[in-house]
């Protein structure tokens, strides 16, 4: 799996140990303790199996040799019990921390901003109503999909393996190259903004916060959140599943104070909720797009299915439990923002959560602003935990730097591609506006979604000697295939802009650096990055991945 001909990954125990030496009394030289050869052996990615001493193989006889040997080979077994069986990423998320990951990462700042999104193309609210509704609906066939996906092809990274196995090397590494240098650090970059812009609010009451200390505290976020992925897959999860918690303790609260408003009376707003829709092909799509906006993430778990416990059970588990989860949230969120203001108050308001706590949870609204912040910090840090993965797999396909796909050796955690992710979501921040950006290439994510959906109707006939524990009926990817064709090219055909060309322009431009190292395999290409990898690998004290024992 390595670039490197010689290097830390490479190097010999040999020697540490001197030689035993033959005597009457059957004693053997001195060697280093279990453990510590252990230790030795798993920094320089030798085999960890530790060997008893061979006095301890070659016993003096009687029953105190067997009890030593026995109880010798006891304490190996204890030893090895508490060391993992490969340097390679751990089975360490259940199904709690699964579910946390779907609903932490959909669940961002944008139901409690800027749900006017959906609103503002249909204006009305029963169309409003129908289109979350709707929207939760494919998010959920589209996760079915992915379920059956990934029970049979069980590799971490999204929709990259899936387009490896259905169509080969060229379109998972487009995919890979359009989501590591903009869809994804860009999304985790805005995320990390909104977070930095509600905090910073409170502290500039009437005015907008300058825009250096917004991005300073946007780039210590991104900072603090690939910190914590790097160091360990178990506080990351911890994080996710403590912010997850957070954020649906606002949700409840303002889904109970609208039931309780609905309760009492206050449904003014729903009364002719179909007058003034706008219902044409146009409006309709761009609806859509803005609620699968807010639903995106409801592919997270894929990206990380090495690291689920029995990912059989727990990944089609999660999602079914996760996704209409969300879709109940926020289809009673907006019932609850309806219930205190009109279609024109709700489009009107910069933040529809923090004009709705100062209607109803006045003198307490101020929690509103506190929990969407926990909101947003907890998305930001699912999409970093998840998108790491993807670098992670890329790099050991060999479609990015072999150094991407290597393991911390301490804690076992993809540290180099984490922290590359967060370089360039930092990179992201230095510019004004990339929300556009991000707009523009919402429809590419569509295009690979599709793609999969129908490398899964491809598979059925390709692969049908592979083993599926999870089979949708055929009409559901059936169905998501036509609908992302739709999506894909219903915003360029109704709007049409020279962006979109730009933005397939880029995707493609990914084939002139996939021919240039990736297939030709240039020498020089080589002899630069064998010497790069080295040091960050000595460094950082990673080690290429092992291969699971069989």
């Amino acid at each position: 799996m390595t670039d490197l001909d010689s290097g830390a990954q490479r190097m010999s125990p040999a020697g540490l140990a001197p030689a035993p030496t033959s005597s009457n009394n059957q004693h053997c030289a001195l060697e280093p303790a279990p453990l510590v050869q252990a230790g030795l052996a798993l920094l320089l990615n030798q085999d960890s199996t530790v060997r008893p001493p061979c006095s301890l193989l070659e016993p003096a006889g009687g029953n105190m040799g067997e009890t030593g040997l026995r109880k010798r080979r006891e304490d190996e077994k204890s030893i090895q019990s508490q060391e993992p069986k490969t340097t390679s990423l751990q089975k360490e998320l259940g199904l709690i921390s699964g579910i946390s990951i779907i609903v932490g990462t959909i669940i961002g700042s944008g139901i409690f901003i800027s749900p006017k999104s959906v609103l503002s193309n249909t204006e009305a609210v029963g169309p409003c109503l129908i289109i979350w509704a709707a929207c939760g609906v494919l998010s959920t066939l589209g996760a079915l999909c992915y379920a059956e996906l990934g029970t049979m092809i069980t590799k971490s990274g999204g929709e990259y393996p899936y387009l490896m196995e259905a169509y080969g090397p060229i379109p998972a590494y487009l995919f890979s190259w359009a989501s590591l240098i903009v869809m994804k650090p860009s999304s985790f970059a805005i995320i990390c903004l909104s977070f930095s812009e509600y905090v910073c609010s409170p502290f500039y009451p009437g005015c907008k916060p300058p825009e250096i200390v917004v991005k300073c505290l946007a780039a210590a976020a991104i900072l603090f959140i690939t910190t914590v992925n790097s160091l360990s897959v178990r506080l990351g999860s911890y994080v996710q599943n403590i912010f997850t918690a957070a954020k649906l303790v606002i949700v409840a609260i303002i889904i109970i104070s609208g039931l309780v408003l609905l309760a009492q009376g206050n449904t003014k707003n729903f009364e002719n909720s179909f007058e003034g829709a706008q219902l044409s092909v146009g409006a309709i799509s761009l609806a859509f797009y803005n609620g699968l906006w807010a639903y995106d993430g409801w592919n997270q778990l894929n990206y990380i299915t090495e690291e689920l416990q029995n990912p059989y059970r727990n990944l089609p588990l999660a999602i079914v439990i996760g996704i209409p989860l969300v879709m109940a949230c926020y289809i009673l969120m907006n019932v609850s923002y309806f219930t205190v203001m009109t279609t024109t108050e709700l489009l009107q308001s910069p933040a529809v959560a923090v004009t709705f706590g100062d209607r109803v949870l006045y003198p307490a609204s101020w929690v509103v602003p506190l929990f969407v912040a926990f909101s947003t910090i907890g998305a930001a840090n699912g999409t970093c935990f998840t998108a790491g993965r993807l670098i992670y797999v890329a790099g050991r396909e060999g479609h990015m730097l072999k150094v991407l796909s290597y393991i911390s050796v301490k804690r076992l955690t993809p540290a180099p591609a984490i922290i590359f992710y967060g370089v360039i979501a930092t990179i992201y921040i230095i510019p004004g506006d990339i929300n556009s950006l991000v707009n523009y290439f919402s429809f590419a994510s569509w295009l690979f979604y599709g793609m999969t959906f129908l490398g899964l109707i491809v598979m059925r006939f390709k692969k049908k000697d592979l083993e599926r524990p999870i089979k949708v009926p055929i009409v559901i990817p059936v169905l998501v295939t036509l609908i992302s064709v739709f999506l894909v090219l219903a915003p360029i055909i109704s709007k049409p802009e020279w962006e979109y060309l730009y933005c397939v322009l880029f995707i493609l431009s990914g084939l002139i650096f996939y021919f240039l190292f990736v297939y030709f395999k240039f020498g020089w290409a080589q002899k630069i990055s064998k010497p790069i990898t080295m040091h960050l690998q000595m460094l950082m004290e990673v080690v290429p991945p092992e291969e699971e024992p069989e």
